[in-house]
């Protein structure tokens, strides 16, 4: 029986890195995002793209809700055009995060997901936030 890890043969190496650093392009991970939350400008707004009841319950510090169901244009209009966008789901088993990156992508916004979603946050070991977080759009919308 052939060796599944050795047959296909590995890409050639100029493949392989155009591969990868375009897969860079696309995502990031929990480790860079927590990094990036860190700076004083992060570079990016930080979407969780659950339900407003799992995002109360817990989500990652700084993060603003917003179920990917519900983007839209008008929901978007407090950032400019160029702003990064960088959004989570529940993890691996959810495609939460992949529909919110589609609709963004559609908007003509920047887009990145956040691999491992809650669920390689808390391999990580980072803290989870819990309620409402001032800036939140839950928050917002309910000021109005």
């Amino acid at each position: 029986m052939p060796n599944p890890v050795v047959h296909p043969a590995a890409a050639e190496s100029p493949a392989a890195l155009a591969h990868f650093e375009q897969r860079l392009r696309f995502e990031t991970d929990c480790w860079d995002t927590h990094e990036g939350l860190l700076q004083q400008e992060p570079g990016f707004v930080l979407l969780d793209v659950r339900s407003p009841a799992l995002y109360l319950k817990s989500h990652l510090p700084g993060a603003i809700n917003l179920p990917h169901a519900k983007i839209i244009a008008g929901k978007l209009t407090a950032w400019p055009l160029e702003t990064l966008f960088v959004v989570y789901c529940a993890g691996p088993h959810c495609n939460g995060a992949n529909r919110a990156a589609i609709a963004l992508a559609r908007l003509g916004r920047p887009v990145k997901e956040m691999i491992g979603g809650v669920t390689g946050w808390a391999d990580e070991g980072f803290v989870f936030a819990v309620g409402e977080e001032p800036g939140s759009l839950v928050e917002l919308e309910s000021a109005r």
